[in-house]
């Protein structure tokens, strides 16, 4: 069974400012907003949905196939996929482009600053899809170019091929007929509480009418575990992390470990239990593909909290 992931590819710029923004933002003058904040840190690590998703699925033993378009500066992040074994004939490269950027800067009170250029990312990834066996693969859509979102959900119903549908940050982006027409035929839809919530709201449709569109609505809840949506509710709990230095990224090595449940065979809920413990080895670090495991690590953890 080959998994395809469809989303983005990008790097995180992270920096700190040792102060507090509201101390240099003058609330009379803000129509006239003109402030620099100097940095003490600069850090750059390795992002993006689909990025992120494969790299926990990589530590899982799987090889995705990763849907997403990159720029010329890609080599660094290109040396790792290579490391971990990761096809890249997915990955369309532009030469004229930069691969998308996330620019975050945090203050001393948590608050935070972004920019995002998503560059090559503003292209589809043009992917094939010769020889594929849609039957017995699996795809999940998540954020990342808006025309794959919305017209790889097509390809993968007129093929016959699983997927999940996950617009997360792209929501707002989405107009509410399009993600209507991605969630429609979807195996799962799947979201934070936060997120399901928007998605009611742009759809006009509650969670019952989206529920008659897609097989299952899976809801991530943090600290509270996960909830399934097909017939009476599932609740899914987490596995304990050691320790919670930054929850960035915990919801797309989730993901990756529910596509590797869904790939073995478990049934939802037991996939979303992979799922939990891929999740809490994520939030243990800084960064969205910082974490490693090894299998016995993982088992150990999972049967901890699950008892399987």
């Amino acid at each position: 069974m080959s998994i395809f992931i469809s989303g983005s590819l990008a790097y995180d710029r992270i920096m700190n400012f040792p102060g507090k923004f509201s101390d240099h933002i003058l609330p009379d003058k803000i129509h006239i907003l003109n402030v620099c904040f100097l940095i003490d840190r600069l850090e750059e690590k390795r992002g993006g949905t689909a990025g992120n998703i494969a790299y926990s699925l990589a530590l899982l033993g799987e090889k995705p196939t990763i849907l997403a378009t990159v720029g010329k500066d890609f080599d660094r992040y290109e040396e790792v996929l290579t490391g971990l074994g990761l096809p890249q004939d997915g990955i369309r490269k532009m030469d004229d482009q930069f691969t998308a950027g996330a620019y975050i800067t945090t203050d001393q009170s948590d608050n935070q600053i972004t920019g995002f250029n998503p560059a090559a990312m503003s292209h589809p990834c043009g992917y094939q899809f010769n020889g594929v066996t849609p039957e017995n693969d699996l795809a999940i859509v998540s954020p990342g170019n808006l025309q794959d979102m919305v017209e790889l959900p097509r390809k993968f119903r007129s093929m016959g091929m699983r997927y999940i549908f996950d617009p997360g940050q792209q929501i707002t982006a989405l107009t509410g007929d399009s993600m209507l027409e991605c969630i429609n035929g979807a195996h799962m839809l799947v979201s934070n509480d936060y997120e399901l919530e928007m998605i009611m709201k742009a759809t006009g449709r509650t969670k019952a009418e989206l529920l008659t569109m897609t097989d299952y609505i899976i809801t991530t809840l943090g600290e509270n575990g996960s909830r399934i949506d097909n017939g009476e509710p599932v609740m899914v709990g987490i596995a304990r992390p050691r320790q919670v230095l930054d929850p960035t990224g915990a919801g797309d090595a989730f993901r990756a470990g529910l596509l590797k449940g869904l790939t073995d065979g478990l049934d939802v809920a037991g996939a979303a239990k992979i799922g939990a413990t891929c999740a809490s080895f994520c939030v243990e670090h800084y960064g969205t593909q910082e974490h490693t495991f090894t299998p016995e690590e993982f088992k150990a953890r999972h049967q901890a909290a699950f008892g399987a």
